[in-house]
């Protein structure tokens, strides 16, 4: 087991791709054969550093050993070498990563030890372990990561999540589960009718913190850190660690071990990024041309809104492209259908909005496409990780109207990588954004007020004769 130090640097880097940056965090970690070695250097602009460090060097038990083998995992990425002793020890972590960097190994790897170590029967509706992510979709990817790394363990996973019934979901708790992976509004749910027992968790994980924030989690957060025995081991990841994270780690985590692999401003090492500047009327044709590429294997298209996805899945179809839309407001059931269309190869080309920007992974997406940029430059960086990940290539490719200039600036600013121009011109100026104009039949007149004077000579007759 490698030995902790503190007040060092972590390298960290693109997960799996060899190249690997130095990031800042505060902990050193010294392995036994001494493959990673951190120090406080100046930081060059890139370089390559090839860790030989396998995680038979963790010493797993063979079971999860077997598993990892099976699905193809030899080398620890940087978040995992970083945040694997410091769990495996026992220890709080504290990680900043972004999506695709192997984030649910590292914290799922420990606890699967722990409990492989010290097998216990749960009691009915109690859970061991309690796992919280933002979306639906990245529970489900967490629990089948669980189950995949617990093969041969014979651990209870049970998935916790709305936007489908909750009988099936209480019957599986009531045997108790081993590992509860949910989001926070249904678990609080079933927190509030007893239908699901924290009080003697172990273990507590929660996953992308910030998208927690954004989407307003916060107070469903504490409710179930409330719940928490005190005496329990916790991990913390986020791709961002604003000031409401900062505090929210300050009261869940004791003396965390803090690992930090490439900040958010980081798009991925082997991506293409282009730019089309391209009116909003012509974004429809040019979209319909790229997609008819051949080289498109598989894409995913990013609006802005839930409509807009919606109209611009129908207009692919309308081409003879296979399209399919994945959004907030579609039932969980249909959102998984249209996930595993696209995973499948039933269909070409998603199209989604920013719920698909964080923690789908989805092998194989060789292209990423902003139709409508995001007004918030972070999301361009998670909407950009759908591709080239795992150390494979990939293409983003950016359209951009006059009224989203002011959002491609930001988004350049932030990641430091001026967008190669594929077509158009750049304007000079940002123009103003131009308010929809509702539809002649949909817009209410109100009846005209007939004014005092006007009112004696819309009088009967026989009014005006009496």
């Amino acid at each position: 087991m490698p030995a902790l130090a503190a007040d060092v640097l972590i390298w960290g880097g693109d997960a799996l791709s060899g190249r690997f940056l130095p990031v800042h965090s505060h902990y050193r970690a010294w392995y036994p054969d001494n493959t990673l070695q951190t120090q406080a250097v100046a930081a060059p602009e890139m370089f390559y550093f090839m860790t030989e460090t396998s995680f038979a060097s963790f010493q797993l038990a063979a079971p999860i050993m077997q598993a990892l083998k099976n699905a193809g995992f030899d080398k620890p990425t940087p978040i995992q070498a970083g945040a694997l002793p410091a769990g495996l020890a026992g220890r709080d972590v504290l990680g900043t990563a972004q999506t695709g960097t192997g984030k649910t190994a590292a914290f799922a790897l420990p606890i699967l030890q722990a409990m492989a170590a010290a097998p216990l029967r749960p009691r009915r509706f109690a859970a061991r372990a309690l796992i919280l992510s933002p979306t639906r979709e990245l529970a489900v990817q967490i629990e089948q990561e669980f189950k995949k790394f617990g093969t041969g363990l014979g651990l209870h996973t049970v998935l916790i999540v709305g936007g489908v019934g909750r009988t099936g979901q209480v019957n599986r708790m009531s045997r108790g589960a081993d590992i509860v992976v949910g989001t926070p509004g249904r678990v609080c749910d079933l927190l509030s009718t007893r239908e699901l027992n924290i009080e003697q968790c172990q273990f507590f994980v929660l996953d992308e913190a910030d998208r927690m924030l954004d989407l307003g989690f916060m107070p469903d957060i504490r409710k179930v850190v409330a719940q928490l025995p005190t005496r329990r081991q916790s991990a913390l990841f986020s791709a961002t660690m604003p000031k409401e994270i900062l505090h929210l780690a300050e009261g869940l985590l004791r003396d965390p071990v803090k690992v930090a692999i490439q900040g958010v401003s980081s798009t991925p090492v082997l991506m293409e990024q282009s730019v089309h500047f391209v009116e909003a009327s012509g974004k429809r044709h040019l979209l319909a041309t790229l997609l008819k590429d051949p080289s498109v294997s598989r894409a995913i298209v990013f609006t802005r809104t839930k409509r807009g996805a919606d109209r611009v899945a129908l207009q692919l179809s309308q081409e003879k492209i296979s399209a399919t839309a994945m959004h907030g407001n579609l039932a969980q059931n249909a959102r998984q259908r249209a996930l595993e269309a696209f995973r499948t190869g039933a269909v070409r080309v998603l199209v989604a909005t920013d719920l698909a920007a964080r923690g789908i992974d989805v092998a194989g997406v060789s292209h990423v496409f902003n139709y409508e940029l995001p007004n918030e430059p972070e999301s361009y960086v998670h909407r950009t990780g759908r591709t080239a990940r795992n150390g494979n290539a990939g293409i983003a490719v950016a359209f951009c109207d006059a009224t989203e200039l002011t959002y491609l600036n930001q988004i350049e600013k932030l990641t430091g990588v001026k967008l190669a121009v594929a077509s158009g011109t750049r304007p000079a100026h940002a123009a103003p954004v131009k308010k929809p104009q509702p539809h002649p039949n949909l817009v209410v007149r109100k009846p005209k007020r007939a004014q005092y004077g006007e009112q004696n000579n819309q009088r009967r007759p026989s009014q005006r004769a009496a």
